[in-house]
């Protein structure tokens, strides 16, 4: 499998060292990004640029978060090969391609096929219209009563940079963390993507058998988007967190869905921007 991290040569530059402008030649670790091929059924679906491991949970996050599946039965198989191994398709390197089977009746709707590569920074790129991009039901969120204490999620940003390995080597990832409402870490995954992070966390629970997340935390280490919004939301979590700012399109979902929308969590602050009902203060 290929390594999360790479290693590199930089000059280190230190103004306020020993001597003026000292410069030192070192090693430096950088978190990898590499391409990984979604296909289905033996068909191209996309490209994403991800950090290299847990790419399995990676594609069947990807397909939850498209609404292509919903149970672990919705797949028969997930495999990682190259090129050779997976037959034709244009994709190239050993373990780059997640070849997913899914089950007999389980089919890709025309919107979900992406028509160029997703970069790590982008969840919804290749999408064709507005219409494309919202899959979600109808309040799908109304029926979890869940409540959560304030300060517990205060706690919650500190509790995912302790579990964040490859950052701590590279200060180049992003995270998603899972949680309990009493503020138990459940599940932790790290991708130069924020969606990708996510996707990894969707992916384990769905090949748990325990999706939906009722009764779950999703804290995210950077903004809160309109895509991630809707992936905690196909994955049944009724509040989602981040430490910076969400968009306008994602507060607009939120309330739609019925989700519980936390973004500038830092300390002992917080703004809530939807679902507030669900806080205990």
């Amino acid at each position: 499998m290929p390594s999360r991290t790479a290693r590199r040569k930089v000059l280190r530059i230190t103004l306020d060292g020993p001597g003026p402008g000292d410069i030192t030649p070192r090693a430096d670790f950088l978190a990898a990004e590499e391409p990984l091929g979604i296909r289905v059924n033996g068909q191209a679906l996309a490209i994403t640029m991800r950090t290299p491991g847990d790419d399995t949970e990676l594609a069947a996050g990807f397909l939850t978060g498209e609404a292509v599946v919903r149970s672990p039965a919705d797949i028969t198989g997930i495999r990682l090969c190259d090129g050779t191994t997976c037959g034709h398709g244009g994709h190239e390197g050993m373990g780059n391609i997640a070849d997913v089977t899914l089950a007999a009746g389980v089919t890709v709707a025309p919107g979900a096929r992406r028509d160029f590569l997703t970069s790590s920074a982008c969840g919804i790129c290749g999408k064709t219209s507005v219409h494309d991009i919202c899959v979600l039901p109808r309040a799908p969120l109304a029926q979890d009563a869940t409540r959560f204490d304030p300060g517990v999620l205060a706690a919650l940003p500190d509790r995912l940079r302790d579990a964040q390995r490859v950052f701590s080597r590279t200060g180049g990832l992003h995270a998603a963390g899972l949680f309990t409402a009493g503020g138990d870490l459940v599940a932790v995954r790290e991708d130069v993507g924020r969606h990708n992070a996510v996707d990894k966390i969707v992916g384990w629970a769905l090949l748990a058998g325990r999706l939906p997340l009722a009764g779950c935390v999703l804290l995210v280490s950077g903004r809160a988007s309109f895509e991630l919004v809707q992936k905690a939301v196909l994955a049944g979590i009724p509040l989602l967190a981040a430490v910076s700012a969400p968009s306008s399109l994602a507060v607009d979902l939120a309330e739609e869905a019925g989700l519980t929308l936390v973004g500038f969590l830092r300390g002992p602050t917080m703004n809530v921007y939807a679902g507030a009902h669900r806080l205990t203060a």
